[in-house]
């Protein structure tokens, strides 16, 4: 598999346009604000239940909380048996595209390592992998199949918005759970679920409070318009077919996606950072990872790249970095 993009030296200081709306700050508050008071109105309240598995050596429940107009999310919530009366940290991770939350149990990794650890069920998908457990029950325009032109007339009507939106009340919800520490919340996902922590670690900072690391592992959703240019393969082809079509829908397209792409989010994140990026990666051009980290309003920023590997990344060698930057930072 050949290398799929720019030169690494010329990666290392990409800074393309991206565009950034005036009132992108307003909208997202008016967002989070609406999905609270939503919530409020209708006494909607996170609630856990003790999952229904065979593993013994962790706990396990089901929680569901409530998202974009107070829809009810689910997510699994594994933590460290016995874990005594000590706080423990948080790692929230979000998921790549189409897939679910999938049987509890099955990611532990993070809950061995000492986290309670809370993975969220992306709405409405979770039937290409995994499977899932969260509808989404608000419709959209006429789109290519998938997700990134979904609601694409409109930045109030795309997909993502409720899913950022949801990743956020995600983070109020762990919040509120006992024996987990508010102040050591982390958050993390690989492809879709990077695009997602990126956008959400902007969002939590901005209208919850501090999180202690953001961990993107070859995220996508970062760079829309340059994305879909250079992009050999799904998802961003999704936007050139609908562009292909609806020819006269550009100015349309890029505008909503610049309410949701990750350079701009990834611009407003000041807490510690470690991103990943495959070299080889025909999902996910690396100049639209490379894209959101040169963006990043971090301090504390690191990038692990994988120049042999495509969209897999650094699989479990790099999630054992991940640990170790987490743990220095919490």
């Amino acid at each position: 598999m050949p290398l799929t993009d720019l030169p690494l030296v010329e990666l290392r200081t990409h800074r393309p346009t991206v565009r950034v709306p005036d009132d992108f700050d307003a909208f997202w508050a008016d967002t989070i604000a609406q999905a609270r008071a939503d919530a409020d109105r209708t006494g909607a309240r996170p609630e856990t239940t003790p999952a229904d598995t065979p593993v013994t050596g962790l706990v396990i429940e089901d929680l569901t909380f409530p998202g974009f107009a107070a829809d009810p999310v689910r997510a699994w919530i594994t933590r460290p048996a016995g874990s005594g009366s000590e706080p423990l940290p948080v790692v929230v991770e979000y998921l790549g595209y189409n897939g679910g939350r999938s049987r509890p149990g099955e990611r532990i990794a993070w809950a061995l390592a000492g986290y309670v650890h809370v993975v969220m069920d992306t709405r409405g998908q979770g039937s290409g992998w995994g499977g899932g457990d969260t509808p989404d029950p608000h419709g959209a325009g006429p789109h290519i199949g998938g997700w990134m032109t979904s609601g694409i007339e409109r930045p109030q009507d795309h997909f993502y918005r409720r899913v950022y939106t949801d990743a956020v009340r995600l983070v109020d919800a762990v919040r509120t759970l006992p024996g987990v520490d508010p102040e050591r919340i982390a958050l993390t996902g690989g492809s879709q679920g990077g695009g997602i922590a990126i956008a959400a670690a902007a969002l939590v900072q901005a209208h919850v409070g501090p999180i202690v690391a953001v961990l993107p592992d070859v995220a996508f959703l970062c760079d829309w318009e340059h994305g879909a240019d250079v992009a050999v393969s799904d998802p961003y082809q999704e936007l050139v077919r609908y562009l292909a079509v609806h020819r006269d829908a550009a100015e349309t397209v890029w505008t909503t996606a610049s309410y949701l792409d990750g350079v701009n989010f990834a611009a407003r994140i000041t807490a510690p950072a470690l991103f990943s990026v495959a070299l080889m990666d025909e999902v996910v051009p690396p100049r639209t990872t490379f894209a959101a980290y040169n963006a990043l309003g971090s301090a504390d920023k690191q990038i692990e790249v994988y120049p042999y590997n495509g969209h897999e990344g650094g699989g479990f060698r790099h999630w054992e970095r991940q640990v170790a930057f987490l743990r220095a930072r919490s």
